[in-house]
């Protein structure tokens, strides 16, 4: 029992040190540097079900009337920063939303 029980402690001590390692070369921590998909009318859930639960992601109506997103599977997205295909790395993702059943202004994807 005595063993089993030293073989244990010696596993989660090596997994500490190999999580305080990472974390001291900042692997831990670093979003992966991926392209970022075209969002451009899709739903809003699924920009936070794609993206990695690290990227800071800044939601903004579209309208300009200032409204709080609370539901986001009831709004779609008309345009994002980065654009599609851009490394985003540690940036945030901006995008601009309206309600599903509205057209997203003019000068924005759809």
């Amino acid at each position: 029992m005595k063993r089993a029980i030293g073989t244990v402690r010696a596993a989660t001590v090596t997994a500490v040190l190999a999580l305080a390692t990472a974390a001291a070369s900042g692997t831990a921590t670093a979003v992966a540097a991926e392209p970022v998909p075209d969002f451009s009318g899709k739903g809003l859930m699924s920009v936070f079900s794609t993206m990695d639960y690290r990227t800071r992601i800044d939601v903004h109506d579209a309208s300009g009337y200032g409204r709080t997103v609370l539901w986001p599977s009831n709004w779609k997205v008309c345009s994002q920063h980065p654009a599609p295909g851009t490394e985003i790395g540690d940036r945030t993702l901006t995008v601009e939303v309206m309600k599903t059943t509205e057209k997203c202004p003019s000068g924005t994807a759809r």
